[in-house]
């Protein structure tokens, strides 16, 4: 008896409630954040300066000289053949121990650097290179100044190694100065390799189609190699 009459009561306190899209629309929402992170807190509120705690005043001060100390770093990444040249320059004092001694012999090597491809020459030589290079013709005189190596019979003055390329950083090839030689080359021509023909087809299929190939070549002729003395160079440095 007495559950049946709590039962009824519970009954009626449900239906003397109004249904719920007759309720006040109020949301406890507030525009106020709690957090001590610098990216909630409003453009306004920051700037006036009102009702802000002073642990958050000095969280938003040390992350702005956080941000104005440390550099923005790059978002682009190298490309795998990237390459940076560097040329050093100054008198070192390998340079002043052995620049004499490699003037005073009267025969000498470069290890040159043409778009990335070493060469060792002597004057006199032809190099034929594995390319037509742009903008060129038979007769020109070209100064060639990338140089990792000038060496004689006895002495060998060299530049640093080069610096593999990473993910991030790009390849460094380091390079002598040029002030401490003279290499000129003249071109001498342009060659052609025989015309070959070459056969391609795409798997499971019977269409075969030949592609003609006719490659040139540029050839150079070492005209002069000439290694400057001690002077030379000193004087060259005071005039730049």
């Amino acid at each position: 008896m007495f559950a049946q009459s709590l039962r009824r009561s519970i009954l009626e306190t449900r239906c003397a409630l109004p249904p719920t899209f007759l309720l006040p629309m109020r949301a406890s929402i507030t525009t106020v954040s709690h957090s001590l992170e610098t990216g909630n807190v409003p453009d306004q509120l920051v700037q006036s300066g009102q009702h802000i705690s002073k642990d958050l005043k000095e969280k938003i001060q040390n992350q702005a000289s956080v941000n104005t100390s440390i550099p923005p770093s790059s978002s682009i990444k190298p490309t795998p053949n990237a390459r940076e040249d560097i040329t050093s320059t100054g008198l070192t004092p390998s340079i002043q121990r052995l620049l004499p001694l490699l003037h005073s012999q009267s025969s000498h090597y470069l290890t040159i650097h043409i778009h990335g491809h070493p060469y060792l020459i002597t004057e006199g030589d032809e190099v034929r290179l594995p390319f037509l290079m742009p903008n060129v013709g038979p007769g020109d005189i070209l100064r060639l100044n990338r140089a990792t190596h000038i060496g004689s019979r006895d002495y060998t003055l060299k530049a640093p190694e080069p610096q593999r390329g990473t993910r991030d950083a790009v390849k460094k090839t380091f390079y002598l100065d040029d002030r401490l030689f003279t290499c000129r080359a003249t071109v001498v021509g342009v060659e052609s390799e025989p015309m070959r023909f070459i056969e391609k087809t795409k798997r499971r299929q019977r269409h075969v189609r030949t592609v003609k190939s006719k490659h040139r070549y540029t050839v150079l002729k070492i005209s002069e190699v000439k290694v400057k003395s001690l002077d030379e160079y000193e004087k060259s440095l005071k005039t730049q």
